[in-house]
């Protein structure tokens, strides 16, 4: 494979993402229709989840860019967090709070390891 860039890394990292939050969403709010259960009997799985796709997500920015992994992950899940913000701020006009902050913080640093392995993965040593 061939280097094909720094930002289609991230973007490509980006999108995996979002298909994955947006998947799981969609499963989680079907299983919270049609059951007895409430958002708060199921926070520590959703946190999970978000932190494992994070992870996924950066590593496979890393992998895609083939050098600064923990850069390319980082950025990855900066711009997630910057995209959610923007839609809490402008849609919601909410702005973070400090537990959030502390959530994303957290994210940026599972997606940087992620970056990491990504690139020793996708190396050909």
């Amino acid at each position: 494979m061939t280097y094909r860039g720094f930002f289609p890394a991230i973007l490509f990292g980006l999108s995996t993402i979002l298909v994955i939050a947006l998947s799981f969403s969609l499963v989680v709010s079907i299983v919270l229709s049609f059951t007895s259960l409430t958002e708060h009997s199921v926070q520590w799985l959703i946190t999970g989840v978000a932190f494992v796709t994070m992870f996924l997500g950066g590593t496979i920015s890393g992998a895609k860019a083939k050098e600064k992994g923990w850069i390319a992950g980082a950025c990855t899940a900066l711009l997630f967090s910057l995209l959610t913000f923007f839609i809490q701020y402008l849609g919601y006009n909410n702005t973070f709070t400090s537990e959030q902050y502390m959530y994303h913080a957290g994210y940026i640093l599972a997606a940087a390891i992620g970056g990491i392995i990504g690139v020793n993965l996708s190396s050909n040593k």
